[in-house]
């Protein structure tokens, strides 16, 4: 079965974002299905959602990314630019590791499939 990471770099100021809730959905005909949570640890990282594999299908991943830079006294109009960012994706292959890193900015981000 798949294996699923991910990471946050915060662009803005130059470190790993830390502390940053990501929520796993799975897409299903009805909606989402939450499988997963966990919080970025001091490197960025979330190297475990709790499951010990993941089956082929649709997801998401939520990065709770307002709070974070609350956290670090960046002060925002309200609402927040960005409040959570989603990031859809699918896994093809059973025997695969997916590495779904998130690039962070106050008013942007980017992802790609890493290694």
């Amino acid at each position: 079965m798949a294996q699923l990471t991910t990471h946050v770099l915060d662009l803005t100021h130059g470190h790993p974002g830390s502390g940053i809730l990501v929520d796993l959905y799975q897409v299903e005909s009805g909606g989402l299905r939450l499988v997963g949570s966990a919080s970025t640890n001091e490197d960025g990282r979330v190297n475990k959602f709790s499951l010990e594999s993941i089956d082929p299908g649709i997801y998401q991943l939520k990065f709770r990314v307002a709070k974070y830079f609350r956290s670090l006294d960046i002060r925002q109009a309200e609402p927040e630019f960005l409040n959570d960012v989603v990031i859809q994706f699918g896994i093809a292959q059973q025997d695969e590791h997916y590495h779904v890193p998130l690039l962070l900015s106050v008013y942007g981000y980017s992802t790609y499939r890493g290694s």
